[in-house]
């Protein structure tokens, strides 16, 4: 039995979900998403625009695997489209900084040229100081893939701690060099 499957996905009064064949459609203030579940292999319930639920038609170790990944991608959906995801990251080193410039944002990275990088169209991006970069959307999924393709821009390194960091995260620092 999955833990996380079992448990029922309360709709918030703002949000639509409609089922058409074996796609979801969620609907929401921030935005709207499809989800493609298989409904050969579960049964999904919507009560009464409420709650969802969804489970296995019959549990073997396939559909025990799918069953709590089906239920949080869908929570992720219909929480995206009320509240949205928001990350923060850091710019951590000497001369480091961000700016927007349109449909871009420009980071100085100390290499000898700036990185520009094209802003996806759901995504938004704030630039609070020129260390801090807001990222938000209402995609847990393309929100995470924007904040890991700038943080691979330049990763934070153990010995300065110098890179692109998220806020809160714990970097294990290194002793350098001893004579």
């Amino acid at each position: 039995m999955s833990k996380i499957g079992k448990i029922n996905i309360s709709i918030p009064d703002k949000v639509k979900v409609a089922l058409t064949g074996n796609i979801i459609n969620v609907e929401g203030p921030l935005g709207k998403k499809s989800l493609n579940i298989d409904l050969e292999v579960f049964d999904l319930k919507i009560n009464e625009g409420k709650e969802i639920s969804i489970k296995p038609k019959k549990l073997d170790q396939n559909t025990k695997r799918l069953w709590g990944m089906n239920r949080s991608l869908l929570n992720n959906a219909i929480i995206g489209s009320v509240k949205g995801y928001e990350k923060i990251l850091e710019l951590v080193g000497v001369g480091f900084r961000a700016a927007l410039k349109g449909k871009q944002l420009n980071l100085q990275l100390g290499f000898s040229h700036d990185i520009n990088f094209d802003i996806p169209e759901n995504i938004k991006i704030a630039v609070e100081k020129q260390t801090i970069i807001k990222i938000s959307g209402f995609d847990k999924q393309e929100v995470g893939m924007v904040v890991s393709k700038i943080k691979s821009f330049r990763p934070p390194e153990p010995y300065k701690g110098k890179g692109i960091r998220e806020q809160g995260q714990y970097i294990l620092r290194k002793e350098g060099k001893k004579k």
